[in-house]
């Protein structure tokens, strides 16, 4: 089994099953994963910001750091795998989190989260499900064996959605 790891700002892509797609410590960032259940195929970003405008020139070096570059960019590696988009794929949200005492100005969280939604939904996809918010950062592990995602909390509990 290879071991994917997916930094900030990364995306990864798989139709390999023995492959894991692994993604540590979401705090304010988020993760989406697209799985395509026909081709078996994944992938997962590790998108830390909302919106690229910011800093245009590491949205080129790394689509995958802003939501409104790393979407696009995941579809892209979807379809470079033979991916044929539709509305079939399976679509998970995780992160987004509140763990910076002093983020109640800025919301991060909370702004990838939205950020995502919006775009997704202007693509006409809807996230199938999402774990997010709340106060804690997750590590999510895609298993491309059998698609299954599992998300572990900082306190070392673990679940799937």
């Amino acid at each position: 089994m290879a071991k994917l790891i997916v930094g900030v700002g990364d995306c990864i892509a798989s139709k390999d099953p023995s492959d894991e797609i692994k993604t540590y410590a979401l705090g304010s960032c988020v993760a989406l994963i697209l799985l395509d259940p026909q081709l078996r195929a994944g992938a997962m970003a590790h998108i830390a910001l909302p919106e690229s405008n910011i800093n245009l020139a590491r949205s080129k070096e790394r689509p995958g750091y802003f939501a409104d570059t790393a979407i696009p960019y995941l579809f892209n590696l979807m379809s470079r795998l033979g991916s044929i988009p539709h509305k079939k794929y399976i679509i998970k949200l995780i992160g987004g989190a509140n763990v910076v005492k002093d983020e109640d100005r800025f919301v991060i969280g909370e702004r990838n989260i939205t950020a995502v939604k919006k775009i997704l939904w202007n693509m006409n996809y809807a996230i199938t499900a999402e774990d997010v918010g709340k106060n804690f950062s997750r590590t999510v592990a895609l298993d491309m064996k059998n698609g299954k995602i599992t998300i572990t909390s900082s306190d070392g509990k673990s679940w799937s959605i």
